[in-house]
Formats: C-alpha cells, sequence, structure tokens
C-alpha cells in the first residue's frame, strides 16, 4: 500500500521532474500488483468501454485478462489536450509552510505531467489567485514538460502569496472561454470562498467549462483534520483569515459542532452539484497518499473520447 507523502521532505528534492519521473514509476509498477493489473499496461492504446456504445472494437484478450472491457484506441483518438489549473492563494499555503495544500497540488501537477507526456498527450499550466498569474501553451513536448516542471519547483520555492482574495469563478470563466478545442481542464482548489454565495459562483463556473464541451476533473485538495473534521486541541486559539486578516479568538470546542455541519453541508453541495454537472469530483487529503489522483486521471483519461 503507498504511504502518504512528506511534503516537508520534498523540497530536499532539488528537481521536481526527477521526483516526479519516480512517482510516476512506482505507481504504474504499483498497478502490477493492484487490483487493475492491466491498467497500466494498457491505457495508452486502450480507453474504458462506455456502456451502449458498439462492442465491435472491445479487446477481448485485455478482458480475458483484466476482467475490464476496453476499447482500442485509433491514432486520432490517444492523443490528449489537458490544461491543469493550479490554484496558489494564499488558503493553499495551509496549514503550515512546507506541509501546505499547494505542496501537494504542485507534487501531483507535476507528476500528472510526466504522464502526460509519457502518453504523448498535450498539457498546459495555468496558475491563479484573484487572476490568472501564468497561462502556458498546450503542447507535448519534451522540452515543454521540462519547462512546466521547472515552473512548479519555482512555486514550491517562493514564500506565501500576500493576503488577496481567490476568484476561482471568474478565473474558470475566463478559462472556458479561451480553451478553442474539447480538452480535459483539471483543476487543483480548496473551493473555499469567502461567503455562500462566491462558492455558488465557482459551481456555476464549473458548469460553464461543461458547457462549453470541456471534460472537467476536480481535486478538492483539503487539510481533512482540521478544514473539515476542526480537530483541533482544547486550548484558546487566534485564528485569522489568511485572505482578509480578520482575527477571532476562541476554544475550538465553542464552534466544532457548528463548523463541522456548515463543512459538511457545503462538501455534499460540491458533490451533488459536479454529479449533475458530469463534472469528476475527487476528495483529496493531503495527509493521505497521492496515488488516487493519478488513478483517478486514469479513469477520467478513458471516459476521454
Amino acid at each position: 500500500m503507498s504511504q502518504p507523502l512528506d511534503l516537508a521532505a520534498v523540497r530536499s528534492f532539488e528537481n521536481l521532474e526527477f521526483l516526479a519521473r519516480q512517482l510516476v514509476e512506482g505507481f504504474i509498477t504499483g498497478l502490477h500488483q493492484s487490483p487493475y493489473h492491466g491498467f497500466s499496461v494498457e491505457f495508452s492504446e486502450h480507453r474504458l468501454y462506455n456502456p451502449g456504445e458498439s462492442t465491435r472494437h472491445i479487446d477481448w484478450k485485455v478482458f480475458a485478462r483484466t476482467d475490464k472491457l476496453f476499447v482500442k484506441r485509433y491514432e486520432e483518438e490517444t492523443n490528449l489536450r489537458c490544461h491543469l489549473l493550479l490554484d496558489v492563494s494564499p488558503s493553499m499555503y495551509y496549514p503550515a509552510p512546507g506541509h501546505d495544500k499547494l505542496r501537494f497540488a504542485v507534487l501531483c501537477a507535476a507528476a500528472l505531467t510526466t504522464l502526460l507526456q509519457k502518453q504523448r498527450d498535450a498539457v498546459g499550466l495555468v496558475t491563479f489567485a484573484d487572476q490568472v498569474e501564468l497561462q502556458t501553451p498546450v503542447r507535448s513536448t519534451t522540452s515543454h514538460r521540462h519547462t512546466l516542471l521547472l515552473t512548479l519547483q519555482q512555486l514550491l520555492e517562493r514564500p506565501a502569496a500576500p493576503r488577496r482574495a481567490t476568484d476561482v469563478s471568474g478565473v474558470i470563466h475566463q478559462i472556458a472561454q479561451q480553451i478553442p478545442k474539447r480538452s480535459l481542464v483539471i483543476l487543483f482548489s480548496d473551493m473555499l470562498g469567502r461567503n455562500p454565495e462566491e462558492q455558488t459562483a465557482s459551481l456555476a463556473a464549473l458548469q460553464h467549462l461543461r458547457h462549453q464541451q470541456h471534460e472537467v476533473l476536480l481535486f478538492h485538495i483539503m487539510d481533512r483534520a482540521t478544514e473539515s473534521e476542526f480537530a483541533f486541541a482544547e486550548r484558546p486559539y487566534l485564528f485569522e483569515d489568511v485572505e482578509t486578516g480578520e482575527q477571532i479568538k476562541l476554544q475550538p470546542a465553542q464552534v466544532r459542532e457548528q463548523y463541522r455541519a456548515a463543512m459538511q453541508q457545503y462538501e455534499q453541495e460540491l458533490a451533488l452539484r459536479c454529479g449533475q454537472y458530469r463534472i469528476d469530483f475527487v476528495p483529496v487529503d493531503i495527509r493521505e497518499p497521492f496515488d488516487k489522483v493519478l488513478y483517478a486521471y486514469l479513469v477520467k483519461r478513458g471516459k476521454v473520447r
């Protein structure tokens, strides 16, 4: 079984490109020893069978080995265009330097970039907070992958961003208008807004991507122990909003029950709306192994035609 990543140790790797390659190779090797044996061998030339389509192109030899239905890909099906959207707003630097959500997201993005290039798929990167900070071309070359990984490496090394708001909805609407061809859009974000209206707007923006015929995969990145369960020790804390600087002093027990209920309601609403919009929603805890991110991508890629 995969072990959780030591996010603090990631910084000791001066070469993120090398680390990403090692993680991808380890993940693919692990698939051979998992219930998904065969996926790692076949996913470059096959895709998962979608119920209702013709069975004439099912690879029955693969079915005999894996007990899963795969369809042979033709040359025009094999290349994918993927846009990685990375939230770099102040809340992504939580909970602490070296153990933050952004570090986890950067490593996952680096591994996906490596996996995409291994598949000869085209990939581009967008970083954003209150506006788009960086938007790269979408290419499949080795030199482009190297450039993206250098960019991600720089994100690991920069200090936390100054206080500013997050505008997930505005950025997603902008990207939806700019992407010219049907693509796979992968979003790494905690999806936290200052109020329910902002969160609702973010969900509407995701629907905009689907309206433009893009496939969407949302990785909802959280430090689940503190952000969902509010598992703080019973002592006074001074909580500070990293985007506004607003502070409040309290004992966790004073608000834990109400906080958990509010977070549970929001997460359920997020999952429900994504289901309605046919968006793949994957909750991710930074304290757990990251393999589910790569596997979710492989499953999604199998659906993209």
